[in-house]
């Protein structure tokens, strides 16, 4: 079931509800990307995957797509990221996890507002990056 919100009731969710479906929407786009890119074993993907969705490489996710943003996208971004509170997880910085959930809160927002083919160009971006970062091991 998919229901596509207009922006003014995609708006009354919280940027931390937002963020926890934009994690799940970007937890599959990472995973979709690692399968077409090789055919490896599943221990193998997984340990890809924790690497590109951790909080460091979504921080850099987020500076990487935060000039080609658009107003509304921008003022999304940075409710989320002025949403957490004053505590990370263990492996990473407050700054990071900002950034994290700021990410995952448009993500969140784009895919309640039915804009999917926005999450594809921005995700598009960051997939630059996954094949960039040496710490990929691709």
């Amino acid at each position: 079931m998919r229901n596509i919100l207009n922006e003014r009731d995609a708006n009354q969710y919280s940027p931390l509800s937002l963020a926890f479906l934009g994690d799940s929407v970007y937890d599959v786009l990472v995973r979709e990307l690692l399968m077409l890119q090789a055919n490896l074993p599943v221990s193998k993907l997984h340990s890809r995957k924790v690497k590109l969705v951790c909080a460091e490489f979504q921080s850099k996710a987020y500076d990487k797509i935060l000039p080609l943003l658009t107003e509304k996208e921008v003022s999304v971004l940075k409710r989320g990221r002025n949403a957490t509170g004053n505590t990370a997880p263990k492996h990473a910085n407050i700054i990071d996890y900002r950034k994290a959930t700021a990410l995952e809160s448009l993500i969140g927002y784009l895919h309640l507002t039915g804009q999917y083919d926005r999450i594809y160009e921005i995700f598009s971006i960051i997939s630059g990056l996954i094949s960039a970062d040496e710490d990929t091991d691709f």
